[in-house]
């Protein structure tokens, strides 16, 4: 089985050892490169390629936002670099997190994220889904309700979810009686981030219960994945 590649940009050491360490638990991880700024971790990126950069969004040179578009720019033998970028910030604020799905980013993550939402917001990166911490999806949905300008959303990835107006049509529509008491409790832990092992653990069942229930979810809510069916829980008024 192939590692997970992943490189860290960040200029607080203490930070980047500490993300390192928790990540090398886990044998599917490789930290293939590190950087403490913006113009060596662009070098770094171009040389190793890594499947996934976790990339600070206040680096003291570049943003990591303005990074996260270069990166994207870059084409390696007429093809696009194929690395993903996983922002982690402690900024949560509206304008931040626009910013960095415009610039490209797959994920977007909080600094005070716990272990195990980390190393799940790594596996659906890696998967080529994106990963919102449910804070910023809240944010994001906020944003969404104050019908932005069309040009504002042209920018941003349609695989943002909560950022696609298609996606936020009908929403409302949805009952919660459409959902079992445990899809339901599932849905929450879904919102909060929790992969199906924790979601098991916490609801002393097994994992292949969990994939029912959230295979049932997604089917339900008509979502193509655990990302878009948490934003259309919120939107809807599922999960407060």
């Amino acid at each position: 089985m192939s590692k997970i590649r992943i490189a860290l940009i960040e200029d607080h050491d203490l930070t980047r050892v500490g993300i390192r360490t928790a990540l090398l638990q886990k044998d599917e991880i490789e930290v293939v490169g590190e950087a403490s700024n913006a113009t060596e971790g662009l070098k770094m990126l171009k040389m190793v390629q890594p499947d996934i950069a976790i990339v600070d969004i206040g680096l003291p040179d570049k943003d990591g936002i303005e990074l996260t578009r270069e990166v994207k720019s870059i084409n390696k033998g007429g093809r696009e670099l194929a690395t993903k970028v996983l922002i982690l910030t402690l900024r949560d604020n509206k304008e931040a997190v626009l910013a960095a799905f415009a610039a490209g980013a797959d994920s977007y993550c909080m600094k005070d994220i716990k272990f195990d939402n980390l190393l799940e917001a790594v596996r659906v990166t890696y998967n080529g889904n994106a990963w919102i911490d449910p804070a910023i999806a809240r944010i994001v949905l906020q944003q969404a309700q104050q019908y932005p300008p069309k040009s504002e959303l042209a920018f941003v990835d349609t695989k943002t979810v909560a950022l696609n107006p298609d996606s936020l049509e009908n929403l409302s529509g949805i009952q919660p009686y459409t959902l079992t008491e445990r899809e339901l409790e599932v849905l929450h832990l879904i919102v909060e981030g929790c992969s199906n092992a924790i979601i098991a653990e916490r609801l002393y069942i097994t994992v292949g219960t969990v994939k029912t229930h959230v295979r049932n979810i997604l089917n339900k809510l008509c979502a193509d994945d655990r990302t878009q069916a948490a934003v259309r829980a919120l939107r809807s008024g599922l999960v407060g």
